[in-house]
């Protein structure tokens, strides 16, 4: 079997010393200093990489791949300081496009001159074709009457707004405009995404699809493309073991997890809290599960033997979620549901107590560091929600990891982009010093992390040892690791020994 050695390396996320790594077929065969690499080379095809940095190939534990794809060719909207600049986005899309779907992403009201546009005005600026527009936080949109005619059910759900629709409402929506994209689309959606990860150094994504958010088919579709692995999860509750083994079988899905909503978030005030939004009193959010709907769904998949989840913002969410887990323990056991491995998504509003109970049943949390870099502070998003009383507390990286929480990070993506470096410099620089995250820490929690969520034990996997996968990512540098101001540029990135990118220069 071929050889390969790399040469001339700085290697993170492996044996203290390691200067130099063998690789045969998709396994490593050999880490060592750079001396002891000598001896290897008969035989070897010597890959010589002066100042280059090597890191295990990044995960990214939370992602939605076809809605981020389609921001491809979609309108961007993250730019859009008011309503009338949206509306003229929108306006200009159609007279470039009519009557096509017009996907749009990224809005934020809350420094806003002006109010959000109700429904006649997004009409006007459609001039008839169908139109949704998600807000950045993809819990609730802006949509036209054109889109609306394709939506059953919509007009009187909850959520139901002549502005911006939230709930169950925003649900039915998001599933119409999602049936509007055409197979070539949606196709290109999906390949653009997947290479676009592979050349920011991400080897898995975890997929968070539900029948509130995609589809079976656009799962299944997805874990069809060459490139990243695609860890798909399904947020769909069950009451029973049978119910859950059955709806596994039916999505190919690794579990019933992901965006199984207990409540939706702080930016479309629909985060779960247990007092009133700051900005919004008498406002205290959605609750879409409750304590004995959880506790139904975690003992149901421990029974199964296959992992359950939740999306969880809120702190009365963080209440629900314990003790659904609690009840799910009592009519299992702890043990059961420690094995079992679970995962929560988010988990932005958590305390030292809760943290160490979720530690205590094996519960990995999957987290998102760029909330807290584009929303944190005390002059961000969360502060205008809640308070900085409330918001400096939120996203407690050390205090989740020093509980014994295993963190997995991800980027939620499209409400932030894949990019991992970005994700580690947040994590480090966290707008909470308190919160902040070790350099080391941060690192395993974006690559062994992304393993153990996906129920991975293996000691090696996200590690460069010998024995381990060959998943890894070579850099023009280290970037936040080494305390750099910019992030360094992916050369190549392999998983199990198979290239997904390549951006090396091509040496005669």
């Amino acid at each position: 079997m071929a050889r390969t050695l790399l040469l001339g390396l700085r290697l993170f996320g492996s044996a203290p010393g390691a200067e130099a790594f063998e690789v045969e077929g998709d396994r490593i065969s050999w880490v060592g200093a750079a001396d002891a690499a000598r001896e290897r080379r008969p035989g070897a095809t010597v890959l010589e990489l002066a100042g280059a940095a090597v890191t295990p190939a990044f995960v990214d534990a939370h992602v939605h791949a076809t809605a981020a794809g389609l921001l491809a060719d979609g309108l961007d909207l993250t730019g859009c300081g008011s309503a009338r600049a949206l509306l003229d986005a929108v306006a200009a899309r159609v007279a470039a496009r009519p009557g096509a779907l017009v996907w749009g992403h990224g809005w934020q009201d809350q420094a806003w001159p002006d109010e959000l546009p109700s429904r006649p005005a997004i009409d006007r600026a459609a001039a008839g074709a169908p139109v949704y527009l998600s807000r950045i936080d993809v819990h609730s949109a802006l949509v036209s009457s054109a889109l609306l005619d394709r939506a059953p059910g919509v007009t009187g759900a909850a959520g139901w707004s002549i502005a911006a629709l939230s709930g169950d409402a925003h649900h039915r929506a998001r599933r119409a405009a999602l049936a509007a994209v055409d197979t070539a689309t949606r196709d290109a959606a999906q390949v653009a995404f997947l290479a676009d990860a592979a050349a920011r150094g991400v080897a898995v994504v975890h997929e968070c699809a539900g029948p509130d958010i995609s589809s079976a088919a656009d799962l299944a579709t997805l874990r069809t493309r060459p490139g990243p692995e695609v860890v798909g999860y399904w947020g769909e509750a069950v009451r029973t073991a049978e119910e859950a083994v059955e709806l596994i079988a039916a999505t190919g899905a690794r579990g019933l997890a992901g965006d199984l909503f207990v409540d939706g978030s702080l930016g479309s005030r629909t985060a779960a809290l247990r007092a009133p939004y700051a900005d919004a009193p008498g406002c205290t959010g959605n609750r879409y599960l409750d304590a004995a709907a959880i506790g139904a769904h975690v003992a149901a998949c421990t029974e199964a033997g296959t992992q359950a989840g939740f999306h969880v913002i809120g702190d009365a969410a963080a209440d629900a979620l314990l003790a659904g887990f609690d009840e799910a323990a009592a009519a299992t056991s702890a043990a059961a549901v420690r094995a079992a491995g679970h995962r929560v998504e988010h988990l932005e509003m958590v305390d030292t107590g809760q943290a160490r109970r979720l530690a205590e049943l094996g519960v990995v949390a999957s987290v998102q560091p760029l909330f807290d870099a584009y929303w944190g502070g005390p002059d961000g998003m969360y502060a205008t929600r809640l308070g900085w009383a409330r918001a400096r507390g939120m996203n407690p990286f050390a205090d989740l990891a020093t509980a014994g929480v295993v963190l997995a990070l991800g980027s939620d993506a499209p409400v932030t982009p894949v990019d991992p470096w970005a994700a580690v410099r947040a994590a480090l620089e966290h707008r909470t010093s308190a919160s902040a995250l070790t350099a080391a820490h941060t690192l395993a929690a974006h690559t062994v992390g992304g393993y153990r969520a996906a129920g991975d034990r293996s000691p090696l996997a996200g590690r460069l040892l010998p024995g381990g996968p060959a998943s890894y990512a070579i850099w023009d540098g280290a970037g936040p690791l080494d305390g750099a101001a910019g992030n360094p540029r992916c050369l190549r990135t392999v998983h199990r020994g198979a290239v997904l990118h390549d951006g090396l220069p091509v040496v005669d």
